[in-house]
């Protein structure tokens, strides 16, 4: 006992201090092993506290598990450009007994979508997120690419799609992203990019509906309808219904519409109480913009609600999400004033990283209880009419 204290090997507070000649390792599947140099043998049991134990959670950010030739797992911090065989997740280890139930991890204001999706693995899920070449979208596309989701970019413009994949891939090489041209403003290009989706003959875990336009002067889409109106709210609509049938097989799936707290400052009937169609898709002598936004993001609200409603009892739940007030993001770039304004404010604006309130209802299963929303089957056939 003499010699085992003065090597320190009694103290409690190194219990789990290796003896010299001694290494701690992992399996590919995550369980610790303890090699002893000295003797050249292995074993399972920590050689002082006699315990088993096992990783926990996913490889940290921009690390990566490979095997060398001779069947050794190693890692890769493609961050740091580095190699080692030493496991980043040895600092967070569970013993090998029947652990409690985690407690609800909290999220506030200032958690980011990676932290949402911190220890998730995504592999084989499939992602569509519109306008996902910047903002908002672009930070959530990367989160789920780099956890292992299969993410499509869904956006207009597809040359910057293409950067913004190659603005992943960078950060990982093996991320499975790919871009397809979606414009809402065009209910035609909206079926044609059902269609080609529908074509993979892939599953669909999580729709995302975050491309938004904000500020444009006013003027009607192809399909004769103001173009505020039918990006923010009827083109995604119109999305939905195309793929519910795709949603559905792939339960459980997700529905996220990205809403806006502005939803509050405007009204969408008229005053006998009913829905003023004028109001939606304004002419051009009743249109202003932060009217026309609001009306867009109270709609999303609506039907997010609804679909809910009709929707989860098969296994696709839909969330309505306000992503944050003062968040920085390029929506704002097609009116002067407001880009004049979000420069000036800046300095007080959230990080595009924050929203990770786009990421957390997608894996929430608690709903609350949602009303029956009267213009989810007024503005299907709206849609449907106008197409």
């Amino acid at each position: 006992m003499a010699a085992l204290k003065y090597a320190g090997l009694d103290d409690t507070d190194s219990e789990e201090e290796l003896p010299p000649g001694w290494e701690e390792r992992t399996t590919k599947d995550g369980w610790v092993y303890y090699a002893n140099h000295l003797e050249e043998r292995t074993q399972w049991d920590h050689p002082k506290s006699g315990k088993r134990k096992r990783v926990a959670g996913d490889l940290p950010y921009g690390w990566e598990q490979e095997t060398d030739e001779n069947g050794q797992v190693y890692f890769v911090d493609h961050i740091n450009k580095r190699t080692t065989y030493l496991d980043p997740r040895l600092a967070f280890t569970v013993e090998d007994n029947p652990m409690k139930p985690n407690a609800k991890r909290k999220y506030d204001g200032n958690t980011t979508a990676m932290e949402i999706l911190q220890g998730r693995d995504m592999s084989g899920k499939v992602v569509i997120i519109t306008g996902a070449n910047s903002g908002i979208g672009f930070e959530t596309a990367k989160s789920f690419a780099l956890h292992g989701a299969h993410v499509i970019l869904a956006c207009r413009n597809v040359l910057r799609a293409n950067e913004a994949i190659q603005r992943i891939l960078k950060e990982w090489h093996k991320a499975k992203v790919e871009a397809m041209t979606l414009d809402l403003s065009s209910l035609q290009s909206v079926q044609e990019f059902a269609e080609a989706f529908r074509s993979k003959n892939v599953s669909l875990q999580a729709l995302i509906c975050n491309a938004a336009i904000f500020g444009v002067p006013w003027q009607l889409t192809e399909d004769g309808l103001e173009s505020t109106f039918q990006v923010n709210h009827l083109g995604h609509f119109y999305l939905i219904q195309l793929l519910e049938d795709v949603l559905r097989c792939s339960a459980p799936a997700r529905v996220v519409v990205v809403s806006s707290e502005s939803h509050r400052f405007t009204e969408i009937k008229d005053n006998s109480g009913k829905l003023d169609f004028n109001a939606l898709s304004p002419s051009k002598k009743e249109y202003w913009a932060m009217l026309a936004y609001n009306r867009s993001k109270l709609c999303n609200i609506l039907i997010s609600n609804e679909l809910n409603r009709r929707l989860s009892p098969h296994g696709v739940t839909s969330n309505a999400v306000h992503p944050g007030n003062m968040m920085y993001s390029s929506i704002h770039h097609n009116w002067w004033v407001y880009t004049l304004l979000f420069t000036l404010a800046r300095p007080f604006t959230k990080s595009m990283k924050l929203p990770g309130s786009l990421l957390n209802p997608i894996w929430s299963t608690a709903q609350k209880p949602v009303s029956h929303c009267p213009l989810f089957l007024t503005l299907h056939k709206m849609c449907l009419a106008t197409y």
